[in-house]
């Protein structure tokens, strides 16, 4: 769970070909009677990223002037603007190939790629969390009201702390998740953080997943 940290990089596997994080479709809310119209709060068009941004724009983008960071685990993540402030576990890929889930039985618990790159080190690192849970809503609830210029801080176990800026929050439908898009290398250390989002249904939970697009602005 990230707590044997050696201080070495491991072995690296691409989970790109996902197209969508489908372990993390919420059922909670309709179960427990909540009123789905006041549901998870959804990205505005004002947080999406530049009309120009697809992956050949992002790749453009301005280049960080913060030195990135050697690999250490992920091991807590705070989004002070939706009052966030979770610990991080490691996650892999499911049986199906898909970025698996942190357990949804604590709502307050975010999930780490950990076979990919650490928060602040050069690439693009994940970090995922349920948008609910059995109980009512998770740690991610309210992802979609990011706006741009809200920070996110990660704590890693080496004791730095990585700090992003929200560049971009957008939601995309699962059957087409644009994985280049969101996982792809900029050229400079960024993070994205995912839950779900998009139209709600009882046989399908939800239709999509909310992404956060962040990029290193400071270390400490």
């Amino acid at each position: 769970m990230g707590q044997e940290y050696s201080g070495s990089a491991p072995r690296r596997r691409s989970p790109w070909g996902a197209v969508a994080l489908v372990m993390l479709t919420g059922l909670a809310l309709m179960r427990n009677g909540v009123d789905v119209s006041l549901g998870p709060p959804q990205p505005a068009s004002a947080a999406a990223l530049d009309s120009r941004a697809d992956t050949t724009a992002v790749a453009a983008a301005p280049r960080a002037v913060v030195e990135p960071l050697p690999f250490a685990p992920a091991a807590r993540v705070r989004l002070p603007d939706i009052r966030v402030d979770a610990s991080v576990v490691d996650v892999g890929l499911d049986a199906n190939g898909w970025i698996d889930a942190p357990p949804p039985q604590d709502p307050n618990l975010a999930g780490w790629y950990q076979n990919g790159i650490s928060p602040g080190q050069q690439g693009t690192s994940i970090i995922v969390g349920h948008v609910d849970n059995a109980a009512g809503p998770a740690v991610f609830f309210g992802l979609g009201s990011l706006k741009k210029g809200h920070r996110i801080e990660v704590t890693r176990y080496d004791g730095s702390v990585a700090v992003f800026e929200v560049y971009g929050v957008e939601v995309f439908s699962k059957e087409q998740f644009p994985g280049a898009r969101v996982y792809g290398d900029t050229g400079q250390p960024e993070l994205r953080v995912l839950t779900c989002g998009g139209g709600y249904s009882k046989a399908g939970g939800y239709a999509g997943n909310v992404v956060v697009f962040a990029r290193l602005v400071a270390t400490r």
